[in-house]
């Protein structure tokens, strides 16, 4: 596995300038063949592929792929262009930053509200010929201002226009995931269905109160993509969504007075009696307790 620890050495290996050691433009177009590889980087990419060249692999999931998409990685992440080790000319562009470059700025403040960079995040963003146009005016705005003699206006002046390329990603996604609401919907079906099935099945005494990556998981998609997609659709995240219908068979157990607070809240997946009672006045504003004296 090839490890990209600096900006320099991911321009050269497509045979490109570094314009500057923090941020550069990389041109794919300009590179001979290369063997497809597994490798990581230490800064964050953004890549728009201009060709199906292969299918791209994100820790263990598969990019949605297609010609004219966006592709975003974060530090420390490891990425598979597979077949491994087949030559293959590569095309596109790639916007690689370096964290330091962000460090002291709004910008690094937020960077991780931008969740397509997660580690999870194996959807692609699938841009409009529009789209595509502004997001290629954001990266020749940030190569025009990189290529500006260094004065003390350029650093402010390029995280400000990186920062406008994230807004417009940001936005983009919302319209992808509105344009497939059909898809999301039946998403949100099989979710409500799962969630229904561990909460009156055996899982939940068993297993313990679930989690949004277990049904990330199990409807095969990232959790932070899968988080988007539910409160795009909803207007709840997954775990409002998740902690909702729990509040919800909980008050309904309460009702049976034969079962101590106790087993109810083992029988909710609770470790932890006190932690049930603490979960449930946060959410209903009475203790359990209380709850079931008022009925």
């Amino acid at each position: 596995m090839i490890h990209y620890d600096t900006i320099k050495k991911y321009a050269d290996r497509f045979n490109n300038r570094t314009q500057h050691p923090l941020i550069s433009l990389v041109d794919f177009n300009q590179s001979k063949p290369l063997l497809r590889e597994k490798f990581t980087l230490s800064f964050y990419a953004i890549i728009i592929k201009e060709t199906n060249c292969g299918d791209l692999r994100y820790g263990n999931q598969y990019y949605d792929y297609a010609e004219g998409t966006m592709v975003f990685f974060g530090p420390g992440q490891i990425i598979t262009n597979e077949p491994e080790n087949e030559p293959h000319q590569p095309y596109g562009k790639a916007l690689v930053f370096h964290p330091d470059l962000i460090k002291g700025t709004s910008l690094g403040k937020q960077i991780h509200d931008y969740s397509f960079f997660s580690y999870q995040s194996h959807e692609a963003l699938h841009l409009s010929d529009k789209e595509k146009a502004v997001v290629t005016t954001c990266f020749d705005n940030i190569t025009s201002e990189v290529s500006q003699n260094i004065d003390r206006h350029s650093k402010q002046l390029i995280v400000a226009n990186l920062e406008l390329l994230l807004k417009y990603c940001l936005r983009f996604y919302d319209r992808q995931f509105i344009t497939r609401e059909h898809a999301n919907h039946g998403i949100l079906e099989q979710f409500e269905a799962k969630l229904n099935e561990y909460l009156f099945g055996e899982k939940l005494s068993t297993e313990g109160v679930p989690t949004v990556a277990y049904f990330a998981q199990v409807l095969n998609l990232s959790p932070n993509y899968f988080g988007d997609l539910i409160k795009k659709e909803t207007g709840k995240s997954a775990l409002e969504f998740i902690q909702l219908h729990l509040i919800d068979l909980a008050k309904e157990r309460l009702f049976d007075t034969s079962k101590s607070v106790s087993r109810i809240a083992y029988e909710l997946g609770f470790k932890y009696p006190q932690h049930f009672a603490r979960f449930f006045k946060q959410k209903v504003g009475v203790s359990p307790i209380e709850y079931r004296g008022l009925n």
